[in-house]
Order: structure tokens, then sequence, then C-alpha cells
């Protein structure tokens, strides 16, 4: 059990939940005896490099959480060193929730999700946007993508945990799902076409 996720996660209140249901006790050793786990390592860099998607989440001045999905093709949330990722922020319905959210709290999560595997890893921090900076934008931006990109956002981890699988339900992208299917589709060419020879002699 990663210490870090512990020294945040494990708020009073979740500790008096803990004690109440049985928990603590397990958790307190594992905490105590567990691996910070505040770097990305290169396994969840690997795990990193083949998302196209995750999910954002940030806090508003009035106490309510908000979560916001942020896609792109596989590599777009990049590794930027050991303690830092970064995305380009693209064009989207100009609400600009999370760019208000960040301006009063820098407090932030990523749920990181590949049902494929069905593995996901939570990673806790502090978030920044960056605007009209062309180092970010150049840094971050993805050759051939069409989306515009409005800004740069920062992640600076503090804590990473990977849960079990328990529960995913197995999932497969479109991709994923044709290159799974096209064996099936060349042999079926295949076989169409040894019929169509066989009927025209």
């Amino acid at each position: 059990m990663p210490r870090k996720f512990g020294e945040i996660a494990f708020t009073p209140e979740v500790l008096a939940a803990q004690t109440e249901r049985g928990s603590r006790q397990s958790y307190e050793k594992y905490i105590a005896n567990g691996p910070a786990n505040d770097i990305i390592t290169s396994n969840i860099k690997e795990f990193i490099a083949q998302l196209n998607g995750f999910y954002l989440g940030t806090m508003s001045s009035n106490g309510y959480p908000y979560i916001q999905f942020r896609g792109g093709p596989p590599g777009f949330l990049k590794v930027l060193d050991e303690r830092t990722l970064g995305f380009a922020d693209f064009s989207g319905n100009v609400q600009y929730i999370t760019v208000g959210n960040l301006s009063g709290n820098d407090k932030a999560f990523l749920f990181l999700m590949d049902y494929r595997h069905r593995r996901r890893i939570k990673i806790w921090g502090r978030a920044e946007y960056v605007e009209g900076d062309s180092q970010w934008t150049e840094k971050l931006q993805i050759p051939g993508y069409p989306a515009v990109i409005e800004r740069s956002i920062l992640f600076h981890v503090e804590a990473t945990s990977e849960n079990c699988p328990q529960h995913i339900p197995i999932r497969y992208s479109e991709t994923e799902v044709e290159a799974m299917i096209a064996p099936l589709q060349a042999r079926i060419a295949e076989l169409e076409q040894q019929l169509s020879d066989r009927a025209s002699t």
C-alpha cells in the first residue's frame, strides 16, 4: 500500500470510518511499511503512453468536486519528468470549469483507466494551466491532430496508487475491435474468393 496515497486520502474522517468498520489496523500496517509511490515509474509511464483518455478531477470554491473526461490520440498525456505530467488542453464547450477551479484551488486528481486490460491508476497532485506559452504548446501538441490547443495543463504528482481489477468490466475501443476482426475479415474474403473461383469453373 503506497504511503503518500494514505497520507492524502486517509483523512481523519476516513480513518474513523476504517476504525468503525474494522479495516484500520490492516491499512495502518500497509501504509507504515509501504513505498512512497510519489513518482511516475517506468511502468506507469508505459501505461500512460497507450491511453487515449483519462478523467481529471478538480474542486470548486463552493466545495463540490468536478470531474471531466479528457480525450485525444494515444500519447497526448505526456510524462515530462518523474513528477510532472502535461497535456494540451483542446478547445471544448468553453465552460472553463476546470480552469476556474484551478484558479482557486490547484489540488487535482487523475483517474487513468484501461478497460481492455482491467487496470486503473489514481494520481493525486496539483495542477496548473499555462496560456499563451508557445514553449509548452510546442512540447505538448500532437502532430497531425486537428484540435485547437487553448492552453497547456501541467500536473505535479504527489501520490499514485494502482487498484485491483475487481469489478472493472472489459471493454474494447474501436481500434482494438478493428484489429481483432481484421484477420476474420481477411479469412472471409479469402473463402469468398475461393467460392467465386469454383463457381466460375
